[in-house]
């Protein structure tokens, strides 16, 4: 299969040419191996024990090995990570040492390696990277607050992104045959409940209970439903349910797994607002997995506003649900390449709301709303207006992300961007 570029690419090369060691944390079918492998002279696959127990017995191959070094799976043995840590105070040079991990190991590391080990995230492929239409519209530009001209046309209509909520942004998933699909992310899921906590040391001692909370979960996509709704969702009807402390270790494991990308809450700018909620929201790392865990498949997102599943409060359809995830992932990536922080912001009292505000390091920010609609109203944009009253300039820019055909700017200088339009 060929390498299909991402913007990962971009930080990559960026942090290589002047740190000595970076590590990429991502879920397992991300594509970090592929990606890390393309700049690496000596792979060191620490998922085969036999390259552990080298490790174990050799501990100067790390450091004797042509460079760049890439240490797959790093967190199977987390003891690799202070020998990296000690070779960039010794004097490594840039780009010596790529690590790659897929949860966080079981036994820390003696060190956190803050100040010489930098990290950056790898997420499922973005919009922009799954090359549906050349973006005509950059994140980076409306961070600039020159209020950019926005423009372009774009084929992707609502169908289209209801396939690419269901394909998954997994390269390997996405490569498949539509009718076998369902199933590697049938297998993946499992996979995760089966092996993938185990492996973390978190024995689940009823996994039928651990994926009806998965679905439950899958259900509060793009909500900001509390974990106590998220479990009464998943054990409605049943008079025994989970303690607290058993849904809490199955976030925290997943978290550890990067199965979870939550959105958090945006704390306010120059300009704060009064009453702002603190409540993250829901994401799986891929909505594919979230469609999967519902059962639905693009047809059914299309057709059914409501398709059977567990009960979450929302607002609007889980097809619209699933397609902030999908923007979300996407903006989540695009900002990554720029340094620049996604939120989200709502009211305590729920009077107001936005999707995506993404912040640059001075604090000023750039707000997106997400709209299934291809032609946003000014009922969509109103959250966005007040946002502008309330903080003034602090706004560089705001834009209502759709499933239309056209990009352009509405009379009151919001942008409409469809969401193949968007990109880094």
């Amino acid at each position: 299969m060929p390498y299909s570029p991402r913007l990962l690419d971009r930080q990559l090369d960026r942090l290589l040419a002047g740190l000595p060691a970076v590590v990429i944390d991502g879920p397992k079918a991300v594509g970090k191996t592929v990606t890390a492998t393309r700049r690496a002279a000596t792979v060191l696959a620490l998922d085969d024990p036999l390259e552990r127990d080298l490790l174990q017995a050799d501990r100067e191959r790390l450091t004797t090995a042509d460079r760049p070094v890439l240490v797959d799976e790093w967190q199977l043995y987390p003891a690799v990570w202070d020998q990296v840590r000690r070779a960039v105070d010794n004097g490594a040079p840039p780009g010596s040492f790529l690590l790659t991990g897929s949860a966080a190991p079981t036994s820390a590391p003696t060190h956190t390696g803050a100040g010489r080990i930098v990290r950056v995230r790898m997420r499922p492929m973005s919009l922009a990277e799954r090359a549906l239409v050349e973006p005509t519209v950059s994140l980076a530009d409306l961070l600039r607050g020159t209020r950019p001209t926005v423009a372009g046309a774009s084929p992707v209509n609502l169908r289209t992104y209801a396939d690419e909520v269901v394909r998954s942004g997994m390269p390997g998933l996405r490569a498949l045959d539509d009718d076998v699909r369902p199933d590697a992310l049938g297998g993946y899921v499992e996979a995760i409940v089966d092996r993938d906590f185990p492996e973390l040391g978190h024995v689940v001692r009823r996994p039928a209970t651990l994926r009806r909370w998965l679905t439950a979960y899958a259900a509060a996509t793009a909500t900001t439903a509390s974990y106590n709704s998220i479990m009464d969702a998943a054990t409605a009807g049943q008079s025994g349910k989970p303690a607290k402390t058993t849904t809490i270790g199955y976030r925290d494991t997943l978290e550890r797994l990067w199965l979870l990308d939550e959105v958090p809450a945006w704390t306010g700018s120059r300009s704060p607002i009064a009453s702002l909620g603190q409540a993250p929201k829901h994401h799986l790392a891929d909505p594919a997995l979230a469609a999967r865990l519902l059962g639905v498949n693009a047809a059914a997102l299309v057709s059914s506003p409501s398709p059977d599943g567990p009960l979450i409060p929302r607002d609007g359809t889980l097809l619209g649900a699933l397609f902030e995830g999908l923007v979300t992932l996407s903006v989540q990536v695009y900002a990554a390449v720029v340094g620049a922080r996604v939120s989200h912001l709502r009211t305590r009292g729920g009077d107001h709301e936005v999707d995506l505000v993404v912040t640059r390091d001075d604090g000023r920010f750039v707000a997106l709303e997400v709209k299934l609609a291809p032609v946003p109203t000014d009922e969509d944009t109103r959250h966005l207006r007040w946002l502008k009253e309330r903080v003034g300039e602090d706004l560089l820019d705001a834009a209502v992300i759709t499933t239309g055909p056209a990009a352009y700017r509405r009379p009151d200088g919001i942008a409409v961007i469809p969401a193949a339009l968007l990109g880094a």
